[in-house]
């Protein structure tokens, strides 16, 4: 035996020792036992994890939010259907349902095919290899993107914006971007960043600066903004929550006990309402199953 042949039974010795301490391939997921996914990393690989118990919200618990729906359920059915569709971009006051609404959406077209993947932000310097892992696949997949911010420097903020346009690789039919965010540019924009907007006669040039900031929500083609609700409004939905938690009819008790919540906590929102709902029905179920009280 030659010192080549030496050599080359050495490598293939350490190579076969090295291989045991790898962590072992991960199976493409079963896309027809799940309906939602999470991407996860392990090491340096990443892969899709189904999700076995997605939140099973529908559209008729969201209440509020009536012209929202009505938009971005239209775009994602026509995405179903395999017509073009535009990616979406949910901004506003927090707990008004956006990331719930998302949710709805893949209850009510799951068994047209629709599937979510679910990608945290430290994770979005992968979307590349997570549209690539489901290129061409017969499903609909939307990538959910949940309470995004960034700084302008960091790398998922290129990342998505080179997904969305840009990049010289075209994004599959199939895949579309849901984002939800509390601004809505997604960046914090600052007073200084107004001092180099230019007046020409009657016209305003905004400065590179902005320009660069709205970049990113420009490239969603759909725009769903979110307020904050009125006093009818979150009354409505502790009304539909309370029902819900099997309490049929709010009393005046009832009523003041949910205003007073909601001031305490400073927001109107469909998330204090649910949590009113369901303090309240547990009180009066402990106090049923009490008797003592």
């Amino acid at each position: 035996m030659n010192d080549f042949d030496k050599l080359y039974e050495r490598a293939d010795k350490l190579l076969h020792l090295m291989e045991k301490f790898l962590p072992p391939a991960l199976p493409d997921p079963n896309w027809q036992s799940a309906i939602a996914f999470r991407w996860r990393k392990q090491g340096n690989a990443g892969y899709i994890q189904s999700i076995a118990h997605p939140h099973r919200i529908t559209l008729d618990a969201l209440c509020g939010i009536t012209d929202q729906k009505q938009r971005i359920d239209q775009n994602t059915q026509q995405f179903v259907q395999g017509f073009s569709a535009n990616n979406v971009l949910l901004t506003g006051a927090r707990g008004t349902g956006k990331s719930s609404l998302i949710k709805a959406l893949l209850n009510k077209y799951a068994n047209d095919g629709l599937r979510l993947i679910e990608v945290e932000k430290h994770h979005l310097v992968d979307l590349h290899d997570i549209v690539e892992k489901i290129y061409q696949r017969p499903e609909r997949f939307i990538l959910f993107c949940d309470d995004l911010s960034f700084e302008t420097d960091e790398p998922g903020y290129k990342a998505l914006k080179v997904v969305l346009d840009g990049s010289i690789a075209t994004v599959s039919d199939n895949v579309l971007i849901y984002a939800t965010s509390n601004r809505r540019h997604m960046v914090p924009e600052f007073m200084r960043d107004n001092l180099d907007t230019r007046h020409i006669g009657e016209e305003v040039h905004p400065s590179e600066t902005i320009e660069e900031k709205i970049s990113l929500s420009e490239r969603f083609g759909l725009w769903l903004s979110f307020y904050p609700f009125n006093q009818e409004h979150y009354l409505e939905i502790v009304r539909y929550w309370l029902a819900y938690f099997g309490i049929h009819e709010m009393t005046a008790l009832a009523r003041t006990e949910a205003l007073q919540w909601a001031l305490e906590r400073g927001s109107r929102s469909g998330r204090v309402a649910w949590q009113f709902a369901r303090d309240l029905a547990g009180r009066q179920k402990s106090i049923g199953n009490n008797p003592c009280q």
